[in-house]
């Protein structure tokens, strides 16, 4: 059977430009990512990784990824924590939902708490580490959504119920400060 050609256009009854079968009329649907992943706390300490893959190696991130399929967004953030760090969590909330269209992401982030003090590095991480607040490696973290995290975390660790947090208001201005700095 010979491969499909593609071209982009407009199917009927869309809106939008589609990758749409020029011999069978399938159209594929590209939609945004969804990632999952937790604030794991262990006491006062927050569990890091720092990345071994692109985007951004060596930086330090929370334990996160993408959804698979077939499985709940606790599912994924724990899967991802035991990839990451090799580490057994018990999700308690969900603390965001953060959406980032510039690269077509929606980031669901849990507040968990670690089950047993045994981490270790897994094949996407150089290192993992358990970090009080003051010793947070601020002006090397990964990402806008793992301050944000972290901070979100930080508003609410001492309440039992909450209201999911949202993208901030400015929500590149703190994490782009921090990274001139370091």
């Amino acid at each position: 059977m010979a491969d499909p050609n593609f071209s982009l256009r407009v199917p009927d009854g869309e809106d939008r430009e589609r990758e749409v079968c020029d011999t069978c009329g399938f159209i594929n649907y590209s939609n945004p990512k969804i990632v999952v992943g937790s604030v794991v706390v262990s006491g006062d300490k927050f569990l890091l990784c720092r990345r071994a893959i692109e985007p951004r190696a060596g930086y330090w991130t929370l334990p996160a990824g993408y959804l698979e399929h077939h499985e709940t967004t606790e599912q994924g953030a724990i899967r991802e924590a035991q990839e990451e760090a090799c580490a057994e969590i018990e999700i308690e909330n969900l603390l965001a939902v953060y959406n980032i269209p510039r690269i077509s992401q929606v980031q669901l982030m849990h507040v968990a708490r670690l089950k047993s003090p045994h981490i270790a590095p897994g094949p996407e991480s150089l290192e993992v580490g358990l970090f009080t607040w003051e010793d947070i490696p601020w002006g090397e973290l990964a990402f806008p959504s793992v301050l944000w995290a972290l901070k979100h975390y930080r508003e609410i660790e001492a309440q039992k119920s909450f209201t999911p947090f949202t993208n901030p208001e400015d929500e590149m201005s703190e994490f782009l400060a921090l990274m001139k700095k370091a």
